[in-house]
């Protein structure tokens, strides 16, 4: 066979091995570009799915946020009972003039204790010396303190903040430094509940029989302290007088804050809703109202120019 019938035999042979690989190499191709638009196709499908299942996670989470802040403020804002009484009376006031002249016989115009609310506290106070020349004297002393109590979401209703502080005053009373035959007794008729703390106080100007009358009505607590006794020579004054003057006071007092906060006045009961009833909010004033009043805590003793004269 020549050389040229060769050359053109490889030359057959090559473009038939051509025509047969083409199509194999398209198929291929195509296979890889169909698989290559394929990918991005499902990964957009799952960032689409992903992305709704995100959004719909986090509307819940926001829903049950939503729900849980307002659970919380909702519990976060606890009531309490309004406070009755929304002001007080003025100490000085407190008593009649016919009360005054039984209790205080000779005592000059009652002093007004200093406070810096007279809404919350306030107080006031006689003295009086019946003096007999050689025959000795009798002395009288007497101070009618009042606090009121402002509800407050923290502390409590008025009414239970009042409560605590009469059973404070009445154990305070109960255990004064030096007291001798220390009894106490329930009033009936002056407030929601009222007690008399009665003692024997020695001191150099003479012997002192102390009274002191504790009453709750509502939200304010008032105290009267009562004392007598007989100087230079002089006898001591009935005890059970003295208490039952000091107690009738204490009815007169009560009586005064239902008056002075619109309820009519009526003598030892427990408040209507009148007009001086107090907001439920509390006064900036009731963070300071657990404290006893300056007066108080000075109750058992007479003022030291009113012994000196005796």
């Amino acid at each position: 066979m020549s050389e040229g019938t060769m050359q053109r035999r490889a030359q057959r042979d090559d473009q038939r091995e051509m025509r047969t690989k083409r199509p194999q190499r398209a198929a291929r191709l195509n296979r890889v570009l169909v698989c290559a638009a394929a990918v991005p196709v499902m990964l957009v499908a799952a960032g689409c799915s992903s992305s709704d299942s995100g959004s719909g996670d986090q509307a819940k989470a926001g829903s049950s946020a939503g729900a849980s802040s307002s659970s919380s403020s909702a519990s976060a804002s606890p009531t309490v009972q309004a406070a009755a009484y929304a002001k007080l009376p003025q100490a000085c006031g407190v008593l009649s003039k016919k009360t005054l002249e039984d209790l205080v016989p000779k005592g000059p115009k009652g002093k007004e204790g200093s406070s810096g609310d007279i809404a919350t506290r306030t107080s006031c106070s006689w003295n009086s010396l019946d003096n007999k020349g050689v025959k000795g004297s009798q002395f009288r002393w007497l101070n009618v303190s009042l606090l009121r109590f402002a509800s407050d979401a923290s502390r409590g209703s008025g009414n239970e903040q009042a409560h605590a502080y009469f059973l404070k005053q009445v154990q305070e009373a109960k255990s004064t430094a030096g007291a001798k035959n220390t009894t106490s007794q329930p009033v009936a008729g002056a407030g929601d509940e009222a007690t008399t703390v009665r003692y024997d106080l020695k001191k150099k100007e003479g012997d002192f029989k102390q009274q002191t009358v504790v009453a709750r009505v509502e939200n304010v607590v008032v105290t009267l302290d009562y004392n007598g006794a007989g100087l230079a020579g002089d006898k001591a004054p009935d005890a059970g007088e003295l208490a039952k003057a000091a107690e009738q006071a204490v009815k007169e007092a009560v009586a005064s804050v239902s008056s002075a906060n619109g309820d009519g006045g009526g003598s030892g009961g427990t408040s209507s809703t009148g007009g001086g009833k107090a907001p439920a909010s509390p006064s900036a004033s009731a963070s300071k109202s657990a404290s006893p009043s300056a007066s108080a805590s000075k109750s058992a003793s007479p003022s030291a120019s009113a012994a000196k004269k005796g």
